[in-house]
């Protein structure tokens, strides 16, 4: 298209939206910033097209701009040959161990390298199909950065049945999900519970936050360890915690709520980051070589599909490789002199 006088002067985004009604302004925003777009011409034509980036570019009478469409993605996730730990699988379901840096389904920004490629690769077509064409087969979350235990259903009868179960969160039934999460400071008690509703967060749509009128949120606790710092005081402490809701970042919120964030959670625990330095040194090199939140997924509990009377399947994975590191290293600074653990 050739830019009219009338049009010189107006952003490029909406001289765009006005000359090209078959496509939104946000689409011709992505695009331009996508480098979609050139301009040029000019009035005498002398121009040769450049590509423009900013969508709030004024227009020029006689720029000659240029929107070239990309091919359509095709939206159905593809196999991908990603390793998987496998611990239990049957015809209904599968239940994987997640290692950190694992997104379970595509999403903005992660379009592949996730699970469900993994699993699209390793169960072919009998994932279910409920969750949709991006999320097949896929009943709960872990977070990109937590580990642990996950199951997956493997068709539809069995996608229903575990999804009741999960909405249910064993009030009626025997699934049970545990977390082990190593968190900044020591509870004054050795168990709790967090009864707090959660919501988005007022300002960053990417975090939760507890609100008033949220959805509700009850997480459970319990004390196994505390670690003292090279003062003798606690400074740090590995809790066991039981979800009744699954909300997002639940446990996370929820433990950052009560004043015990978890260690190396860069979203939740930047507060805490003055605390690193109570630490020992090994310590404070397994957490700085963590690079993410110490929260593992180590129980879960569910009952079969398809049995009747239901039969419960209980799995539980040991803390991986980086957390022992940190509860080793965490450990060895109670061993110095004056230090105390508590169990």
């Amino acid at each position: 298209m050739t830019v009219g006088a009338e049009d010189a002067g107006q952003r490029l985004d909406r001289v765009l939206a006005a000359r090209i009604p078959s496509l939104s302004r946000s689409r011709l925003k992505a695009l331009i910033l996508s480098g979609q777009v050139t301009v040029g011409g000019g009035a005498d034509g002398s121009l040769a097209p450049r590509t423009i980036r900013d969508p709030s570019m004024q227009v020029k009478s006689g720029d000659t701009v240029t929107v070239t469409l990309p091919p359509p993605e095709d939206a159905t996730p593809q196999g991908e040959d990603i390793p998987l730990n496998v611990v239990y699988e049957d015809d209904s379901l599968i239940v994987i161990d997640k290692p950190s840096g694992l997104v379970v389904h595509p999403a903005a920004g992660h379009a592949t390298g996730t699970l469900v490629n993994a699993l699209i690769a390793h169960c072919g077509d009998s994932l279910s199909g409920i969750g949709g064409v991006r999320r097949p087969g896929i009943v709960h979350r872990l977070d990109k950065d937590t580990t642990g235990l996950l199951v997956v259903a493997k068709n539809d009868k069995a996608h229903r049945a575990l999804s009741k179960q999960f909405a249910d969160h064993g009030r009626t039934n025997e699934m049970r999900r545990g977390y082990l999460a190593f968190v900044w400071g020591a509870p004054d008690r050795p168990r709790g519970t967090v009864d707090a509703p959660l919501d988005r967060h007022p300002h960053n749509r990417e975090r939760r936050a507890v609100r008033e009128f949220g959805r509700e949120a009850i997480t459970h606790w319990e004390l196994l360890e505390t670690f003292t710092g090279s003062d003798g005081t606690p400074v740090a402490s590995l809790l066991a915690c039981t979800l009744e809701t699954g909300r997002t970042h639940q446990i996370r919120v929820h433990l950052a709520h009560i004043g015990h964030p978890i260690m190396g959670d860069e979203t939740y625990g930047t507060g805490f980051k003055t605390k690193i330095s109570r630490l020992g040194p090994e310590a404070q090199a397994a957490l700085a070589a963590l690079g993410r939140q110490a929260l593992h997924a180590y129980l879960l509990a569910i009952e079969h599909p398809d049995t009747d009377p239901p039969d419960v399947l209980e799995f539980r994975s040991e803390l991986p490789g980086d957390l022992r590191r940190l509860r080793d290293a965490l450990a060895a600074g109670d061993r110095e002199p004056g230090a105390k653990r508590s169990k």
